[in-house]
């Protein structure tokens, strides 16, 4: 069966990609859709259909655009309630991609529309499952998302449901099948799936926590909500983006893209609300970079991060980045929804020292630096996530999480030095880009973070293996 993987590794996301005699079909399409009009193109093959699995949270599909320019039809599972044309399939209705066939199967439990689509090659045998965020590689969705959306549903009526569709619609399958899951490692919307990006359905019934033939539906509801913390603050209007409907990315790229000499971006820095995001790699930005601005390094988990610290979707966005990389920015803020970027800074950074405009940069330390000032007990702060920090930690440190940070600034002191780490300096510096901006200067950042830290001689905690990633 000619079907493809399309693997975005920065926001842990898997398209699909299915041709047949001629036809194809785009299974969750993230928002720049040319790659997908480009790879069908060269199989001289039409796109007729976007199948989605579920309304995202995660990121933007691409569904829209990929229908207006090419035709397809936008196929739904049961229960969907588009703002747009599109087909809402019946469990188990079939649609025809040249000689191969896919069959809708309502699960519903990440939620209530999720579908999963069992793929039949042109012989009648049964391929594959694109499971959505029904079932992930060593995990399953989480169902705590779509109560942000519905207010009638709690994440216990959605775990049963899971339950439910796992148990009765995917376990029963064979366990020779394909499973082809929309996330993997690093995606928000499992608590600890696999690095792996597909494996069978029958390995994954021996060694998936979430499918053990003799688990109850109370362990099940109590194993699959233990350990989830909130959700991103930007998951619910990535949904409501999904489901109402929104800009074409052309326009998006048309507003953005715009090349700002250094007094033209200062003066609409100056006379817009407009946030000043600087993509550059954490250690180059702490060297030198434009006052308040704030650095998420696109060379991570980008979108994401962008999603959890600028708490207006909305919000105008003034870009800086490596010369040439300034269109990927763009095109990464959309898929989570970021639509409003008015334009960047032509030549970069560089341009703007060159011109002679003031520059901050964030004082930066080794960790055997660190360790040498550790038994001076200075004041540490670790913005890891709650389930790296409780795993292991500097002995003392005190963690604040960095999606959390805007709402516990109080608890960094300014009267005082402190030392900010992650686990391996992407996070601090977005940390202290913030910290920075809102007025803090008597602090340092680790270098290396605890990834460094952990070689030297400063006392840790006993490791704890977690029992969740989010």
């Amino acid at each position: 069966m000619k079907i493809e993987q399309i693997y975005t590794g920065c926001i842990a996301h898997a398209a699909y990609y299915l041709e047949n005699n001629g036809e194809a079909a785009i299974f969750d399409p993230l928002r720049e859709v040319q790659p997908y009009i480009d790879r069908a193109t060269a199989d001289n093959a039409k796109i007729k259909y976007v199948f989605e699995t579920h309304f995202h949270a995660d990121f933007v599909s691409g569904h829209l655009d990929l229908a207006a320019k090419t035709g397809a039809e936008i196929v739904y599972g049961p229960t969907a309630k588009p703002g747009f044309e599109a087909i809402v399939a019946e469990d188990n209705q079939e649609f025809k991609v040249g000689n191969y066939t896919v069959r809708v199967i309502h699960t519903p439990g990440h939620t209530m529309e999720s579908t999963t689509y069992l793929l039949i090659d042109e012989n009648g045998k049964e391929h594959g499952i694109i499971s959505g965020d029904t079932l992930f590689i060593g995990d399953v969705g989480r169902p705590d998302l779509a109560q942000y959306v519905i207010a009638d549903l709690t994440q216990e009526k959605l775990a049963n449901h899971l339950f439910d569709s796992l148990r009765n619609k995917i376990m029963p399958l064979s366990d020779d099948l394909i499973v082809y899951p929309n996330h993997g490692a690093g995606s928000a919307c499992g608590k600890k799936m696999s690095k792996e990006t597909t494996d069978t359905l029958g390995n994954q019934k021996r060694t998936n926590y979430a499918l053990r033939a003799d688990m109850t539906r109370e362990e099940f509801v109590k194993e699959l909500l233990t350990g989830l913390t909130n959700p991103p603050g930007y998951f619910p209007k990535n949904v409501l983006m999904n489901i109402q409907g929104y800009e074409s990315l052309d326009t998006v790229m048309e507003r953005g893209n715009k090349a700002l000499s250094v007094e033209e971006f200062e003066l609409v820095a100056n006379e817009t609300q407009a946030l000043v995001l600087d993509t550059r790699d954490p250690e180059v930005f702490a060297k030198g970079f434009i006052p308040n601005s704030i650095n998420i390094g696109i060379d991570s988990n980008f979108a994401m991060w962008v999603g959890e610290m600028i708490a207006d979707i909305k919000q105008e966005i003034l870009i800086v980045a490596e010369p040439g990389r300034e269109e990927e920015a763009i095109i990464r803020l959309s898929r989570v929804g970021y639509d409003h970027a008015i334009g960047f800074l032509n030549g970069g950074f560089n341009a703007w020292k060159d011109a002679s405009k003031e520059v901050d940069s964030v004082n930066r330390i080794s960790a055997d630096t660190f360790a040498s000032q550790y038994d001076s007990k200075p004041l540490v702060f670790d913005v890891r996530k709650k389930s790296e920090f409780d795993s292991e930690h500097v002995v003392d440190a005190i963690n604040i999480p960095l999606n959390e940070i805007n709402n516990h600034l109080a608890e960094f002191p300014k009267d005082k030095p402190f030392i900010l780490h992650c686990a391996g300096g992407y996070r601090s510096m977005i940390a202290a880009s913030i910290l920075k901006s809102r007025g803090w200067e008597d602090f340092v950042d680790v270098e290396g973070g605890m990834g460094a830290i952990l070689k030297t001689a400063v006392p840790k905690t006993e490791y704890v293996c977690p029992t969740t990633l989010l």
